[in-house]
């Protein structure tokens, strides 16, 4: 590694993620289970900031009210013993039989009210834990069937129980906001709410909607065939983006949750440096964790599990490195600059211009020659060729 990982870098990781035992459709699992609170004190060795979790990752989906509070204190405890913060909680509604149709949007209404107050109830327990961000991932809203639901009022139950979860934040007080995860396949045929486009739709239709932003994926975006680093930008153009997964996706394939960069290299690095640098032109910083969403391969054993922890430390740091070099060199500044990215930071009608202006001013149509302006040269290729100069070279 080229150095060590600090405070500083903010690095998470999801309790689920090193504690994956790799169990996939088609074989059991390869690993043994560490509780929790361990996978959370090697992670705080590894020189993570932060953990996360869903509520059944600590304790079972029917563990009684004492056994859930004493799990949930051991893994506090091993946080607090090893400097860890817990800065996101999540709840789970996938798994269970009883979600196999979905906790929101579950065409049974009975289901849906047991879903939300177990949202709920764990809402309670992130902002007990001093959580900033509650992440709600919608793996089984959706179908496989188009003739199964009422899709109108699907997206009214989506909104209402998000909705009613943000109005519980407002009124209990707390420090805490909601980051949708868009996903657009897996487990269900078609999942709800499919890319980050979709999410900041439904958002702008809530009533609580400031408490509500999101969590994008990369391997979720990618499985899209959609570009991760435009999904952030949008996200931080509408200030919603609340969190982030980082982890290594091969194309349009199942959600392989690689280590971060095992992918779409020359993508990680221009998300690492948008995420790092900002804007060419100024705008909204993502401020938030550097959170790693992946599952160590099922190949691995525990030492292989711990090796790609790091991975996605020193993958982070390294593509970090080079992007800073790569935004200060100053022949990346030049090109930049014959590729007119300056301009586009300035709005096409000036300060104070009037439409009737706009539509007088000759020099924008009558006397503009396109002939020229469409011969003229934008060195883009030139510009990320020498990105990738940076990143390889």
């Amino acid at each position: 590694m080229t150095r060590t990982p600090t405070p500083e870098d903010k690095f998470s990781f999801g309790l689920w993620t090193v504690g994956w035992q790799a169990v996939d459709p088609f074989g059991t699992n390869t690993r043994p289970a560490l509780e929790p609170w361990e996978y959370a004190e090697k992670l705080a060795e590894l020189g993570a900031w932060g953990i996360t979790f869903h509520d059944n990752d600590v304790f079972d989906f029917d563990a009684s009210d004492t056994e859930r509070h004493d799990r949930v204190m051991k893994v506090k405890d091993a946080a607090d013993a090893h400097g860890l913060v817990i800065e996101m909680v999540t709840t789970n509604t996938f798994t269970h039989p009883v979600f196999k149709d979905g906790g929101l949007t579950n065409n049974d209404r009975s289901i849906r009210r047991f879903g939300l107050r177990k949202v709920l109830r764990n809402v309670d327990l992130a902002a007990e834990l001093g959580a900033k961000t509650f992440v709600m991932w919608g793996g089984r809203e959706g179908a496989e069937y188009d003739s199964s639901k009422d899709l109108y009022a699907a997206m009214e139950r989506y909104k209402e129980g998000l909705d009613t979860v943000a109005a519980y934040i407002k009124s209990q007080g707390y420090d805490l906001r909601i980051g949708l995860e868009p996903k657009p396949n897996e487990p269900r045929g078609d999942i709800f709410l499919p890319t980050v486009g979709h999410a900041l739709a439904l958002i702008a239709e809530l009533d609580n909607r400031e408490v509500v932003g999101l969590n994008p994926e990369v391997g979720h975006e990618q499985m899209a065939n959609l570009n991760y680093t435009h999904a952030l930008a949008q996200a931080l153009q509408c200030g919603k983006l609340f969190h982030i997964d980082l982890n290594g996706q091969s194309g349009l394939k199942y959600d392989q949750d690689k280590a971060f960069g095992h992918g779409d290299l020359s993508s990680a690095f221009f998300t690492v440096d948008l995420l790092v640098n900002g804007f060419p032109g100024g705008g909204p910083r993502y401020e938030g964790p550097i959170h790693f969403d992946y599952k160590p391969s099922r190949t691995e054993g525990m030492e292989g599990v711990w090796e790609s922890a790091r991975a996605n430390m020193e993958m982070w740091i390294m593509l970090a490195e080079k992007a800073r070099v790569f935004r200060a060199d100053p022949h990346t500044q030049e090109l930049m600059k014959a590729a007119s990215i300056d301009q586009l930071i300035q709005p096409t009608l000036s300060e104070g211009e009037t439409l009737d202006a706009f539509l007088n001013d000759r020099s924008a149509y009558e006397d503009f020659d396109a002939v020229a302006a469409g011969a003229r040269e934008y060195h883009f290729v030139e510009l990320y060729h020498h990105a990738m100069r940076h990143l390889i070279g």
